[in-house]
């Protein structure tokens, strides 16, 4: 399932990393979201919520924030998930390399 939401994310350059049996996603050297039991999460921003409109938010696992949780309907809308994601990313700090 990572590898068709990987997809439906293209042409933007994301990548997926392990993280607590589940992945974290990154664009531009950004951490912006997760994907955990199938499911597509993004970080909630200022822009995204414009954006993201009347989009479900959920926490993507016990303790953890509240992130869009995006339907496979919008996955397919190619355009709009990329969308988000770029407002995203633009809207977050920089992941710091771990020493």
């Amino acid at each position: 399932m990572v590898q068709k939401i990987l997809e439906k994310l293209i042409p933007l350059d994301v990548s997926a990393k392990p993280m607590f049996g589940e992945y974290g996603l990154y664009f531009r050297g950004k951490f912006f979201g997760v994907i955990c039991d199938d499911t597509l999460f993004i970080k909630v921003t200022g822009k995204g919520t414009k954006l993201a409109g009347r989009i479900a938010q959920e926490s993507p696992y016990p303790g953890a924030k509240p992130a869009f949780k995006i339907s496979s309907a919008k996955l397919n809308d190619r355009d709009w998930i990329n969308h988000l994601v770029e407002v995203t990313a633009d809207a977050l700090a920089t992941s710091k390399a771990k020493k």
